[in-house]
């Protein structure tokens, strides 16, 4: 036997740390469905050490010899190349795939957030930035027929509007339009309440109309509070057969968003124009969340038929058009003392 033909050192070690392990080959970690029972979600901090990421592999059941796999680990070179970020494996994932996904961030998985009150359009726009979702794939996607009615939404119904749940997704890198709008809707399926669909009956909505009114909650509420006033608003306004004359469902109409609504603006031909049109628009507005329809199922028992946003956010409830008035005078003398730089006036006691 020649010295090339002998078996070297680091050769020896690496196979006797595999047959000792049992751990090199074995199932392939992707793809894998974060949401799937057999798949293990973690993340590896950026600047995370070799033995911290052990640490964490071991904590969430994907190696049991962690001597074994440090050796096999840095034979491999990943104390060198270790990559953070979110990973999903199955449960029964080999070292050699665990190995291979840390040092090239093969696998890793991408944080997409989508902030309530969007459009389907402005989700299309981020999902475009942050995903690489081709934003006229995504609109289309949203008007899938097939996703429609899983929702139960009715046959009119032209988009999932409204069912696209903000929240946090941590997803794999690059998924279709198609799987990005099933995922939303399922998130918002899950998030829905069975104890809500009893309620549904005693208010006498649809869940299509809940979540339109809940959708015109969370586009005009800054100051979470006021949440269930704004709803007692509508809802008063809807049992006395009054105009809801909700400024957001005029900015949808419009299809942009203006710094401010004018009085020409109230004007548009518009089926969501609920300046022209009595009772709800034909559908949501916006994506509410789950504080917004909870308000929308519970209204505050309140009189209020008004409501006039201030510049913090806040909003002034009234009863009656008079109390309103002197709400909307209040306010303009509050948007005077900011441009004059004027200390606000406190209310009398």
């Amino acid at each position: 036997m020649n010295a090339d033909s002998r078996p070297q050192p680091f050769c020896i070690l690496t196979f006797a740390v595999c047959i000792l392990s049992n751990g090199c080959g074995g199932r392939a970690p992707l793809p894998c469905d974060a949401a799937a029972t057999d798949c293990v979600t973690l993340t590896i901090p950026r600047g995370a050490t070799l033995s911290a990421a052990i640490d964490s592999l071991s904590a969430h059941d994907l190696i049991a010899r962690q001597f074994l796999f440090s050796m096999y680990a840095r034979l491999r070179g990943l104390g060198r190349d270790l990559k953070s970020g979110t990973y999903a494996f199955h449960q029964e994932a080999g070292w050699r795939d665990i190995i291979d996904a840390l040092k090239v961030g093969r696998g890793a998985l991408v944080r997409f957030t989508v902030r309530e009150g969007l459009r389907i359009a402005e989700i299309g726009d981020l999902a475009s930035q942050e995903l690489g979702v081709p934003r006229d794939s995504f609109v289309a996607a949203a008007r899938d027929t097939g996703v429609i009615a899983r929702l139960g939404l009715p046959p009119e119904t032209g988009t999932v509007e409204g069912y696209l749940y903000p929240t946090t997704y941590t997803i794999q890198p690059h998924p279709s339009a198609r799987q990005l709008v099933r995922l939303m809707t399922d998130e918002f399926l899950s998030h829905w309440s069975a104890a809500w669909d009893a309620r549904l009956d005693s208010l006498h909505f649809s869940r299509h109309q809940l979540v339109t009114l809940a959708s015109i909650i969370e586009s005009e509420v800054r100051y979470a509070p006021d949440r269930m006033y704004v709803s007692a608003v509508y809802h008063n306004r809807l049992d006395r057969g009054m105009m809801l004359q909700a400024d957001p469902t005029v900015i949808y109409a419009m299809g942009a968003r203006p710094r401010r609504v004018y009085e020409k603006n109230l004007l548009i031909r518009s089926p969501y124009n609920t300046y022209l049109h009595p009772g709800l628009p034909p559908g949501p507005i916006s994506q509410p969340d789950s504080a917004s329809i909870d308000a929308a199922l519970y209204p505050a028992p309140s009189p209020y038929l008004y409501f006039v946003a201030q510049p913090d956010g806040k909003h002034i409830f009234s009863a009656s058009y008079a109390e309103h008035l002197a709400a909307i005078r209040e306010v303009k003398e509050q948007v005077s003392g900011i441009r004059s730089g004027l200390p606000r006036r406190q209310p009398d006691p």
